[in-house]
């Protein structure tokens, strides 16, 4: 097993155990803003589950009918991570407004509320743990999952502290109050995911900072050339996809200019990690500048 994909089985179990402690605390209380909580929990689940079978499938080697390999299904993980947030509140909204209609007091907060502290901590710990690993991954679905858990965080946190307020002042109406403001911070948090993914699908390239570390390399790596140009980037899932043109003399042997391709690659590949590098060599005529400049 993979650590990307051992990553995504403590993913889902931490995410049942905080659905089990949110569950727990909205049965305990019958508070719509914690009855909100427990419905962004089983939204992480169904997103945990979503992003296991994204990376065991990513992790398939590259095939006849996948040459490029399976590295993008992480992108439809987020995606349906992001829809389910959606759906989750749009849910709230409707509960939340059944509430406002007929407010009453929670039920047992302090019981309640300890659950879902408990839950908050344990999502915090893991969140924080999940988006270190994720990036060193290179992992989109893990990536997705830790931002989301780390706003199920605040979210969580208002709602403690919200019908903590409740119990404390009486007022009723701060519980479905309270309730509609998670869901609309849910709605932020699944729009932002969406777009991330669906620009992971569209192919866009790599992060301006990582682009420009791309040319440093490659500009210190070609001694001997005369110039890089055409350069293209894009990502898909961990893997990064560099290619550009790289003019040489025109009466430098093939190996020589071999010799140079392969330096850029590794120098390329041990920043980058999973990459492939494509460097379609040209003859000097065909320079668009003096210098290894990468245009």
């Amino acid at each position: 097993m993979s650590p990307t994909e051992r990553t995504a089985w403590t993913s889902l179990g931490v995410g049942l155990t905080v659905l089990a402690l949110k569950g727990a605390a909205w049965w305990l209380t019958g508070s719509t803003a914690l009855f909100a909580d427990m419905l962004e929990t089983v939204v992480n689940v169904a997103a945990a589950t979503a992003a296991l079978a994204a990376v065991r499938y990513s992790a398939m080697p590259a095939d006849e009918n996948h040459p490029y390999g399976h590295a993008k299904v992480e992108y439809f993980s987020a995606v349906l991570e992001g829809t389910l947030i959606l759906v989750a509140a749009s849910l709230i909204l409707q509960e939340a407004w059944q509430a406002w209609a007929s407010p009453r007091a929670p039920d047992q907060p302090v019981a309640g509320l300890a659950l879902s502290a408990v839950a908050t901590v344990i999502n915090g710990t893991w969140a924080t743990i999940l988006r270190r690993r994720g990036k060193r991954l290179s992992s989109p679905a893990l990536v997705a999952d830790a931002h989301y858990l780390m706003s199920d965080v605040v979210t969580s946190a208002g709602v403690i502290i919200g019908v903590g307020l409740v119990t404390v002042t009486g007022l009723l109406w701060l519980d479905p109050l309270l309730a509609g403001v998670t869901a609309v911070m849910i709605l932020f948090s699944g729009w932002r995911l969406l777009r991330e993914s669906v620009g992971g699908l569209m192919d866009e390239a790599v992060h301006p900072e990582d682009l420009a570390r791309i040319r440093s390399l490659v500009s210190a790596e070609a001694m001997g050339a005369i110039e890089a140009h055409d350069l293209r980037t894009r990502r898909a899932g961990r893997i990064t996809f560099v290619e550009f043109h790289l003019v040489v003399p025109g009466a430098m042997a093939v190996s020589e200019a071999h010799d140079i391709c392969d330096r850029i690659e590794t120098a390329l590949k041990s920043t980058l990690g999973n990459a492939v590098i494509t460097i379609h060599v040209e003859p000097e005529g065909k320079a668009k500048h003096s210098g290894v400049l990468v245009l």
